[in-house]
Parts: structure tokens; C-alpha cells; sequence
């Protein structure tokens, strides 16, 4: 039996990853990842990097966060202590779903994950105060290929549950999709 669940989003290749708990008086026990059982579900990724972040209050956004090609990068990302409001946006050229997003409300409650592999932005919202997030990458951080998508983007229209989140200067300045379209390097491939 497997311990995770992988469920689809309106995002090819997106993935929401539902871990199994194991629950009794002490609390409760679960594994949040395992190469083996993540390969039984078809996902094949060495990761080789764990990120922690702390948000201490709540509306700070992070993001939308991406590294371009050779330097991209795939995440596992997960809420362990909080929740967020978990956004991805598809930047793969030729993608039928380029340019839409999706979101995800991750909590240390529920435990889920979401896998967002290269060719998508990726940022989050804290929803209440001290959040935690980890996540995992299977690529180092290059500063020569991180960008960011401007958050607000209205081409994005993207419907965050706030007005005037906390920005780090990088995330207030980001360009608009329009702006970095040229620059971007993800190519869809269509899946046979």
C-alpha cells in the first residue's frame, strides 16, 4: 500500500500529494517523502536541496518564484506549521494552460504537498501569523537564472486573498509576464 496520494490539477503535471498519517494519544507519525513509493506514482525526481522558510506574519506573499532552464527547478512544497494559499502559474510555451494558475490550501493540518515541476511559477500567501513552509528542489539556486513574476500581474488576474500583502523589494518590483515573455525558456511537451 502507498502511503501518498497523487491527485491531478487543472495543471498538467502539477501534482497535490496527500501523505498518510498515522494517528494514536503521542500524536502522529507520516512520511513526507519516499523516493520508492513517489516513483510507484510515476514521479521521478532527485531532489537535492530542502528550503525552510518562516513568514511571521500573516499576508506576507512570496513570490511568484522561477529559475529559467538549464537552472529550473521542481519543488515539493509543503505547510509545517500554518497555512497558505498556494499559487502556481504554467510558463511553458505552447502549453495549452500557459499563463493560467491554480491554488492550493496547504496547512500543517492537512498535511498535503504540491509538486510543481520546471516550467511553472510558483508563490504563496501566509495566511495566519509565524507559518512555516518547506519544500524541497531538484536543482541548486543560481542567482544568474532566478526571476519572478510580478504577483499582481493583471494578465494573471490571479485572486489572492489579499490587497496589500508584505512584499520583499525583489517581489514588489517583479516584471509582468508580458515584460519577461521574451526571456522565458520553457517549452510544453506534449505528453504521448
Amino acid at each position: 500500500m502507498n502511503k501518498f496520494k497523487k491527485v491531478e490539477t487543472p495543471l498538467k503535471s502539477v501534482y497535490i500529494i496527500e501523505p498518510t498519517a498515522f494517528y494514536d494519544e503521542r500524536g502522529f507519525f507520516m512520511e513526507s517523502y519516499n523516493k520508492r513509493e513517489f516513483e510507484e506514482l510515476g514521479i521521478f525526481i532527485d531532489f537535492v536541496q530542502d528550503n525552510h522558510s518562516l513568514s511571521v506574519k500573516a499576508g506576507t506573499l512570496r513570490g511568484l518564484h522561477f529559475q529559467l532552464e538549464p537552472k529550473a527547478q521542481t519543488k515539493l512544497v509543503r505547510c509545517i506549521k500554518g497555512a497558505i494559499y498556494d499559487v502556481i502559474v504554467d510558463l511553458r510555451k505552447g502549453s495549452p494552460t500557459f499563463g493560467k494558475w491554480i491554488s492550493v490550501i496547504l496547512t500543517e493540518e492537512n498535511k498535503r504537498q504540491v509538486l510543481v515541476p520546471k516550467g511553472f511559477a510558483h508563490g504563496f500567501l501566509t495566511l495566519v501569523p509565524n507559518t512555516e513552509v518547506v519544500y524541497k528542489v531538484d536543482e541548486y539556486w543560481y542567482p544568474e537564472y532566478d526571476r519572478s513574476l510580478l504577483w499582481c500581474d493583471p494578465d494573471l488576474n490571479i485572486d489572492w486573498p489579499a490587497r496589500d500583502p508584505i512584499l520583499s523589494p525583489k517581489d514588489k518590483n517583479a516584471p509582468t509576464l508580458k515584460e519577461i515573455l521574451e526571456e522565458i525558456n520553457f517549452v510544453y511537451k506534449k505528453e504521448v
